[in-house]
């Protein structure tokens, strides 16, 4: 069955707030810095505990520092360093959007966050040199 999708704002906002959990992380995605895309061949992936992110929009652009917790059912994540005081003086993490971030140094530890990078990486630089040996070939393309 295919799953048909609207242009129609609201109805896009409808499927995003009553998206089910196990999808709500990779809506949760934020791109890579330069370095990483280099590297990985990826433009962006899903942001998990650990990884070291730079902020890119908002009041705290430039600040780097590691996400301390990912809170699928807010879209939110919380980074170190990044507090707010309380009027009653306590100070509490401030929840940032995933898209105004950039990761910038990949939380590696997991073994199966390790094999998707590199399952994307092999496709890619096999999609990579199949084109280049079309474009090679005399007639071909």
């Amino acid at each position: 069955m295919v799953k048909s999708t609207s242009a129609k704002p609201s109805k896009q906002r409808e499927r995003l707030y009553n998206a089910p959990y196990h999808l709500r992380g990779k809506i949760m995605s934020a791109h890579l810095s330069d370095d990483l895309r280099k590297t990985y061949k990826v433009r962006s992936l899903p942001i998990r505990t650990g990884d070291v992110v730079r902020v890119m929009r908002g009041d705290y652009k430039g600040v780097e520092g590691k996400v301390t917790r990912v809170d699928r059912k807010k879209y939110r994540i919380y980074i170190e360093g990044i507090t707010r005081q309380k009027v009653d003086g306590t100070t509490v993490p401030v929840p940032i959007h995933p898209s105004n971030v950039e990761i910038i140094k990949l939380n590696l530890d997991d073994k199966i966050r390790r094999e998707i990078l590199e399952r994307k990486l092999s496709g890619r630089s096999k999609a990579i040199e199949a084109a280049l040996k079309a474009s090679s070939t005399p007639g071909g393309g």
